[in-house]
C-alpha cells in the first residue's frame, strides 16, 4: 500500500504513490511479484518517476537554500564581530562601586562615550584638517556619560567640557604597557595617558559613579554613523559659517542658513565639532546634545527592524566605527544594549552639561561647580531620574541593613583608624577631619581610636572598612555610634583593622549627617538641561560667524 503502515504517520516525501490520486487508468494490478505491473501503465510509471525526481530535486534545493542562507548569515555575523575593535574596561586606579540593585535585581547601566580627535589615518587627517597632529596621542575632546536607570524607564546624558581640570589617576596603557603617574590636568588628556580605560577611571574618581562600559568614536566613525542614520535635523537661529578669522585660526567649516536643516556625513561632523561659531566648548556640548536628541527621535521614527537594508547599513557602520570595552565586544551584546536604550521614551531622556565654574588657575579652563556638580553625581549614584515625567521615585532601592551575628568587643578594646577622605574634585578637602572625628570617638569611649595624619584620601561617601569576618561586629559598632548607616560598613582587603574613612559627604560635625536624597528632576539651574522630546531648540550663533 502507498500509505504508511504506522497509524497517523505522514507519508514520506518520496512516497509519491500516496500523494497521487488513483483513477481507473492508474489502478494497480498485481504482477508476478505483487509489484508495479499495470495494464497500459508505462506512461503512468514514467510520470511517477519524474515526480519523484522533481521532489528529490526540490527538497535538495530547499535544503541547500536554507543552509546557504544560514551560512551567509553566520558569515556576515562573524564579519560584523570582526569589525569591532575592543579594549580593557579600566586601566587606572579607581574604587567606585556599583549601585545596589533594585527590588527586581536590576542595576543602573552607565556607558562612557568618548569622541576622539585622532588623526592617525588618512581619512581622519582629511576630516580633521590638521596634518601637523598626525601621529600625536589622541585627545578625548567629547566625553559623555550615558546613564540608563535600573528600571530602564529613564536615561540621562551628562557631558564634561574637554578643558575641565581634574585629578587623573595613575594609569597603565594596556596596549603598550607604558605607565603614567597621577596628574592634575584637563580631562581630555586622560585618553592619551592609558586609553579609554584611563578616562573611565578618571570619571569614576570624579563622580563616584561606577561605569560599566566605554565606547570611542573618531571623525571617520561619526561620518559613517551619520550617513547610516540617513540624516539628523538640527537648527540655527542665524546664518552660520564656522571659518578662520583674523587672529582666530581653525573652524569646522559648518555653513548653514537660518532655520532647520537635515544634515549627515561631513556636515554632521562639522556640526559636532563647531566651537567658535557656537561661542564656547560649553555651547558646543549643548549643540551635541541637540544632535543626539534628534538622532534618537529619528531612529525611533524609522522601521529599522523591518527594513533589512537599513538594519545592515546601521550594523555595518556601528561595528566599523566604534571601539568598545571588551565585555561588550560582540554584535549580540551591542544589539542587546541598543534595545535597552531604545526602550526609553524621548521625554524620559535628559541631556545636560556638568555644572562648572572658571578655573582659578587658568581662565581658559573650568572646574566642577562644587555643590551643584556633587548634586548631579549623587543623582547618578542614587539612580534618581533627571526628569519629572515618571513616578518621581529612584528606581534603585535603599541597601538593606544587615546586623552582624558577630558580637562587638567592648568599645574601649576596639581599635579604629580614622582617615580624612573628604578630598573631592568638586568640593576640595576639609583639613583636620580625621583628628576631629577620632577625638569624638575617644570621648564616646573608643579610647583606641586614632587619626591618620599622613595625608588625605578621596571617598565620595563615608565608609567603615574591616578586613575579616571577626571584626564585622566591631566595625558596625563604630558606625552605629556615629549614626553611619550599616550599609556603609564594608569588608575590604585593603585595610588591616577597622578603618573609618570620613568622606566628602561628611564635611563638618561629629555625628554623621542625615542624608536627604535629591528629588527627581531637581537639577541645578546651571546644568543647561535638554529634554529628549524637545524638538524646537535652535543654536544661537556668535556674531562674528554670522553671514
Amino acid at each position: 500500500m502507498g500509505q504508511s503502515s504506522v497509524q497517523g504517520e505522514a507519508p514520506a516525501v518520496e512516497d509519491t504513490m500516496s500523494l497521487t490520486p488513483r483513477g481507473p487508468d492508474t489502478s494497480a494490478e498485481a504482477g508476478p511479484h505483487g509489484g508495479g505491473g499495470r495494464r497500459g501503465g508505462g506512461r503512468g510509471t514514467d510520470r511517477q518517476r519524474r515526480r519523484r525526481r522533481v521532489l528529490r530535486w526540490s527538497a535538495t534545493v530547499l535544503a541547500v537554500g536554507i543552509l546557504g542562507t544560514a551560512g551567509a548569515g553566520y558569515l556576515y555575523y562573524q564579519h560584523l564581530n570582526n569589525n569591532i575593535q575592543k579594549g580593557k574596561r579600566s586601566s587606572g586606579n579607581s574604587k567606585a562601586e556599583k549601585t545596589e540593585p533594585n527590588a527586581a535585581g536590576q542595576t543602573p547601566l552607565n556607558i562612557l562615550l568618548i569622541g576622539s580627535d585622532s588623526r592617525n589615518s588618512d581619512e581622519n587627517v582629511k576630516l580633521g584638517g590638521s596634518k601637523d597632529n598626525r601621529g600625536n596621542p589622541p585627545l578625548g575632546d567629547v566625553q559623555m556619560l550615558i546613564h540608563l536607570s535600573a528600571d530602564r524607564k529613564s536615561a540621562a546624558v551628562v557631558s564634561i567640557p574637554r578643558d575641565t581640570r581634574v585629578d587623573i589617576p595613575k594609569c597603565t596603557d594596556p596596549e603598550t604597557g607604558d605607565t603614567y603617574s597621577a596628574a592634575n590636568d584637563i580631562i581630555n588628556t586622560s585618553l592619551a595617558r592609558g586609553g579609554a580605560g584611563c578616562t573611565l577611571a578618571t570619571w569614576q574618581n570624579l563622580t563616584g559613579v561606577y561605569i560599566d562600559h566605554w565606547m570611542t568614536i573618531d571623525f571617520a566613525g561619526v561620518v559613517k554613523m551619520a550617513d547610516a542614520v540617513g540624516g539628523v535635523e538640527v537648527c540655527v537661529n542665524q546664518n552660520v559659517h564656522d571659518r578662520p578669522l583674523p587672529g582666530v585660526p581653525g573652524g569646522s567649516g559648518l555653513k548653514l542658513t537660518e532655520g532647520p536643516h537635515k544634515i549627515k556625513g561631513k556636515d554632521a561632523l562639522r556640526w559636532l565639532r563647531t566651537r567658535h561659531a557656537f561661542g564656547s566648548d560649553i555651547q558646543r556640548a549643548k549643540a551635541q546634545h541637540m544632535y543626539m536628541s534628534s538622532m534618537i527621535r529619528e531612529l525611533r521614527g524609522q522601521n529599522v527592524f523591518t527594513d533589512t537594508g537599513r538594519l545592515m547599513d546601521l550594523a555595518e557602520a556601528a561595528t566599523d566605527s566604534l571601539t568598545v570595552s571588551e565585555e561588550i565586544g560582540t554584535v549580540k551584546k551591542l544589539s542587546d544594549l541598543g534595545m535597552e536604550l531604545k526602550s526609553v521614551p524621548p521625554n524620559r531622556i535628559t541631556m545636560m552639561t556638568m555644572p562648572w565654574a572658571e578655573d582659578p588657575q587658568n581662565r581658559n579652563h573650568v572646574v566642577p561647580d562644587g555643590a551643584n556638580a556633587e548634586k548631579v553625581w549623587a543623582m547618578l549614584r542614587d539612580d534618581v531620574p533627571f526628569d519629572k515625567n515618571g513616578s518621581g521615585k529612584p528606581s534603585g532601592k535603599k541597601p538593606k541593613e544587615v546586623v552582624s551575628s558577630d558580637p562587638a568587643a567592648p568599645d574601649g578594646e576596639i581599635g579604629v583608624l580614622v582617615q580624612n577622605a573628604t578630598q573631592s574634585d568638586t568640593l576640595g578637602v576639609v583639613d583636620g577631619r580625621a583628628s576631629t572625628v577620632a577625638q569624638a570617638l575617644v570621648q564616646q569611649g573608643f579610647t583606641l581610636a586614632s587619626a591618620d595624619t599622613s595625608g588625605s584620601y578621596a571617598e565620595e561617601r563615608t565608609v567603615v572598612r574591616y578586613p575579616s569576618a571577626e571584626l564585622e561586629g566591631d566595625a558596625q559598632r563604630v558606625a552605629k555610634s556615629l549614626r553611619i548607616p550599616l550599609s556603609s560598613v564594608k569588608r575590604s582587603a585593603e585595610v588591616s583593622g577597622v578603618t573609618l574613612m570620613v568622606g566628602a559627604d561628611w564635611r563638618s560635625g561629629t555625628a554623621y549627617p542625615k542624608q536627604s536624597p535629591p528629588k527627581a528632576g531637581d537639577l541645578p539651574s546651571n546644568a543647561d538641561a535638554l529634554n529628549g522630546a524637545d524638538s524646537g531648540k535652535c543654536m544661537d550663533i556668535y556674531e562674528p560667524y554670522r553671514w
